[in-house]
């Protein structure tokens, strides 16, 4: 029912900056939060942001003053800029969305997952 299509990522040094989008496609019903993820080797996927429908951001504590989630809700398309980066946030970043059909029904969604490295 949806497609997430992510870009961005690729190589960063410290300290710098680099950013991430992700586009949903849908046939029908709609698009609900949406957000970012990452797994880095050997560790769990963890929260990166997310933001709700409304465009309110929640982020992890990792990514407070960092990391700038947005969207444009009329492409169903979230962003991540990322700034002041760091060694440990090199992981494979996944984008996420919440889908609700015509009759309500959610499901979640993932993308493919884009590689961010950070390194000097």
């Amino acid at each position: 029912q949806v497609q997430l299509v992510e870009s961005g990522g690729g190589l960063g040094q410290p300290g710098g900056s680099l950013s991430l989008s992700c586009a949903a496609s849908i046939s029908r019903g709609s698009i609900d939060n949406m957000g970012w993820y990452r797994q880095a080797p050997g560790k769990q996927r963890e929260l990166v942001a997310t933001i709700t429908g409304g465009g309110r951001p929640n982020y992890a504590n990792s990514a407070k003053g960092r990391f700038t989630i947005s969207r444009d809700s009329g492409k169903n398309t979230v962003y991540l800029q990322m700034s002041s980066l760091k060694p440990e946030d090199t992981a494979v970043y996944y984008c996420y969305a919440v889908w609700f059909s015509p009759s309500w029904a959610r499901s979640d969604y993932w993308g493919q997952g884009t590689q961010v490295t950070v390194s000097s």
